[in-house]
């Protein structure tokens, strides 16, 4: 069955375009003009990954991206004018994979859905090493690979794909400190360049969801120019 591809975006040009191109590669793609009918979409038949627009007539795109997370976890590529970092960091936050500005160049964001898709199924497939737990527990946090949950004192925190596999990861290397480079590495499937904010937004976004905000963190801690960790 080929891999549905949800795009949301109310300028039809734009839309028939990325339609051709994912088409082209095997996609089954489901375009809307609006929130609403994104929304409806999902529920109806839910993709394997979103393209969402920031720009809707109805809702803007961030909003949109917070409403989706609240019940799914497969991957968000947000698509929009805007160049500024700010804009980039607050839809990362706000629980998006990726982020990509207009105008794009169409192979690009083929390459990335590709690249979204790979790293959510190489997670969901890969067979764990006999020796690795299918649970985790740091200092009353729980994340069990099993069931794809996180609790923190009992209470569930709902982690998309990506924040999820970030945790997991340091849960597993605890006691050590993941790089940057390593963590990007290991969770994206990519090389990790210079000036990239990603990891520190979806640490951010991540520490917000385990109420670990303070400044002295309860779970995951930053070793100032060499990375994360969890003690």
């Amino acid at each position: 069955m080929n891999e549905r591809i949800l795009v949301v975006d109310d300028e039809a040009a734009i839309a028939d375009l990325v339609e051709v191109y994912l088409k082209n590669e095997g996609f089954e793609v489901c375009k809307c003009g609006t929130a609403a009918e994104a929304l409806e979409a999902a529920a109806s038949q839910p993709p394997d990954l979103a393209i969402l627009d920031v720009m809707l007539p109805d809702m803007d795109g961030f909003t949109l991206c917070q409403r989706l997370r609240q019940e799914y976890f497969w991957p968000i590529l947000m698509l929009t004018a805007k160049v500024e970092d700010m804009d980039k960091i607050m839809g990362l936050t706000l629980g998006a994979d990726d982020y990509i500005t207009k105008p794009f160049n169409p192979l690009e964001l083929v390459a990335r859905v590709k690249t979204q898709l790979r790293r959510c199924n190489r997670y969901d497939r890969a067979a764990a090493p006999a020796q690795e737990p299918e649970e985790l527990e740091v200092n009353g946090l729980v994340i069990s690979k099993a069931a794809h949950r996180c609790t923190v004192y009992g209470r569930e925190a709902a982690l998309t794909p990506l924040e999820f596999s970030i945790l997991w990861y340091l849960c597993s290397m605890r006691g050590r400190v993941v790089a940057s480079e390593e963590l990007f590495s290991a969770v994206w499937g990519e090389k990790y360049w210079e000036s990239n904010n990603t990891v520190m937004s979806h640490i951010a976004r991540l520490r917000e969801k385990l109420g670990d905000t303070g400044r002295k963190p309860k779970f995951i801690k930053t070793v100032w120019g060499v990375g994360y960790t969890i003690e």
